[in-house]
């Protein structure tokens, strides 16, 4: 026999009643208004009675276990600009832009209307597949996630979530492409191509530094100490994607401030750099101007694009039929050159900045397989000379 209108379930299960329109609703006491001292009554509804009695134990059961989480009608979209505003001030300028982009150019648009708490793991996962169709990367998958996970792991925190809709989803699967590094043969034409360049002294020092181009391009002379031998990276030139564009100075990728110990030979054509500078400086007169006092500028003092240098290296490139080669194609080649001579993965870690040793390994294990191959042959011709000593 069903219950009438108003009337009570089990011990502390709150009252249930129909509406005139016919909606069945529960009221429960979430808990205490810490201001007042009064009860907070909320209200849960359904189609049905039996409905509504699922959703009020579910509600008493959280609220007895401690996971009972206030309801809310914001949705995914007023929580994301509410996250960017609010819950970002620790993140680099660089990364704010990112998050911002992906919230505004695919979460908002794709999952912005939904009621943040109504907001599921299939849902999300929908999306996440969905971008996979539309072309979008892996890589691109996976930061869209990074910077969404974080804003719903936030509202968790905050009480606005029971758990985060975004752990449980399944990224596609990244493939890295295989890296293209400049042979032996490539590096002597590439000298030779860049010989008299006006970019030539930021290749060469690219190339046996490792540095990343927004490093480079960010460099300040006083962080080139001749004395030691050193050079300290601990800012590069990074620039607004939003029109108009703007450049600035920021840390370096991970924050991983490094003082790396170039070659004497790259010491040296840093010093020829800067006397042509100096030069450059007369000539310019009060034009100059050189406020970061940056290591590579143009004719005027002012800062190169990431753009300008980009394309001209890309013009060498195929002019040695290597239209592959790419800017960053020179920090592998630093790498494998590293490798190759030597180096321990610990130490090109340091140098290049990057953020673990597992990443090297990973990057880079088919030519440390290939340097194990030939250790292990010089080995076995040694042994063999011994035995038949």
């Amino acid at each position: 026999m069903p219950k009438k209108k108003g009337s009570r379930g089990a011990q502390g299960a709150g009252t249930i009643r129909q509406r005139k329109d016919g909606k069945w609703e529960a009221r429960y006491t979430a808990g205490r208004d810490p201001g007042t001292g009064k009860q907070v009554q909320k209200s849960v509804y359904g189609a049905t009675q039996k409905e509504v009695l699922k959703k009020l134990q579910q509600v008493q059961n959280d609220i007895e276990n401690g996971t009972y989480v206030e309801p809310v009608k914001m949705t995914v979209g007023s929580w994301m600009d509410t996250w960017l505003a609010e819950y970002t001030g620790n993140i680099s300028r660089s990364t704010y832009d990112a998050y911002e982009g992906y919230v505004r150019n695919h979460i908002k648009p794709n999952l912005g209307a939904v009621l943040l708490q109504n907001l599921k793991p299939p849902q999300v996962q929908g999306f996440y597949n969905g971008l996979t169709k539309a072309g979008k990367s892996p890589k691109t998958v996976k930061n869209i996630h990074g910077a969404f996970h974080e804003a719903l792991e936030q509202a968790v925190l905050v009480g606005y979530l029971k758990t985060n809709p975004t752990s449980p989803c399944i990224l596609p699967k990244r493939i890295d492409p295989e890296i293209k590094v400049m042979s032996d043969e490539v590096v002597v034409e590439f000298l030779r191509a860049i010989d008299g360049h006006q970019f030539e002294t930021i290749f060469f020092v690219d190339l046996f530094t490792g540095m990343r181009q927004g490093e480079i391009l960010g460099l300040p002379w006083k962080n080139v100490n001749f004395d030691n031998g050193t050079i300290l990276i601990d800012q590069q030139l990074l620039y607004t994607k939003k029109p108009p564009r703007e450049y600035y100075l920021g840390m370096p990728k991970h924050d991983k401030v490094r003082t790396i110990a170039p070659a004497e030979v790259v010491m040296q054509e840093l010093r020829q750099h800067k006397a042509r500078q100096a030069q450059q400086q007369l000539v310019a007169g009060s034009a100059w101007n050189n406020p970061w006092d940056l290591v590579f500028t143009n004719q005027l003092g002012q800062h190169l694009t990431h753009n300008t240098v980009y394309k001209n290296f890309k013009i060498i490139a195929e002019s040695l039929g290597e239209p592959d080669l790419t800017f960053h194609g020179m920090r592998h080649a630093f790498v494998v050159l590293s490798l190759a001579n030597g180096d321990d993965i610990k130490s090109i870690q340091a140098n290049v900045g990057h953020h673990a040793a597992s990443f090297m390994l990973d990057r880079y294990g088919h030519v440390i397989d290939s340097m194990r191959k030939a250790s292990s042959e010089r080995m076995n011709n040694y042994i063999k000379g011994i035995q038949q000593a």
